[in-house]
């Protein structure tokens, strides 16, 4: 009756050593590649890398990345569309648009930073997203089709959607 115990709690002293290496999961990444994947971009612009675009220059990029995905001019295609969309307050179940939804204009170039064309992310150079911010900006009527976007000025572009967001529970913050 008492070799069970016995038996489990050799058992059990016998496997800590087997675990106190870690699952072996994944590679050790060096403090390099670490830093190339620290590109957050902050609502007030801090993390923005140098570089600028205009619209003209975003709808060249547009038409050969994103168009075969978000449709022509951003309008909607196999994904979401990027350009228009009722106002957020017309319903839950409106559309979610960059215009009607996002609340920064930095967090969209940092998404298409970090996350387009879905296939390859990270392949756009710095002065391509800022180019594609701009022409999708411009589409939502954000900003004129000749301002150029840049660490300066795209933080200045207010989003019609910025106050927006409700902090359901803000004694959590």
């Amino acid at each position: 009756m008492h070799e069970l115990p016995a038996i489990v709690l050799a058992l059990g002293l016998g496997s800590g050593a087997a675990f106190s290496a870690g699952p072996n999961l994944g590679t050790p990444l060096e403090p390099a590649e670490i830093a190339a994947w620290d590109i957050s971009i902050q609502p007030d612009g801090t993390g923005l890398p140098p570089g600028g675009g205009t619209p003209a220059q975003g709808a060249r990029i547009f038409a050969q990345k994103c168009a075969l995905c978000h449709g022509e001019n951003g309008k909607g295609g196999a994904f979401a569309a990027l350009v228009g969309g009722a106002p957020i307050s017309s319903g839950i179940d409106t559309p979610k648009t960059i215009a009607n939804f996002w609340g920064y204009s930095t967090t969209v170039f940092d998404f298409i930073r970090r996350a387009m064309p879905w296939q390859q992310p990270r392949s756009l150079t710095d002065n391509e997203v800022y180019a594609l911010t701009a022409f999708i900006l411009a589409q939502n009527k954000l900003i004129g089709e000749n301002d150029s976007m840049n660490a300066e000025t795209l933080p200045k572009v207010r989003m019609p959607n910025r106050d927006g967001f409700i902090i359901r529970f803000p004694d959590k913050i």
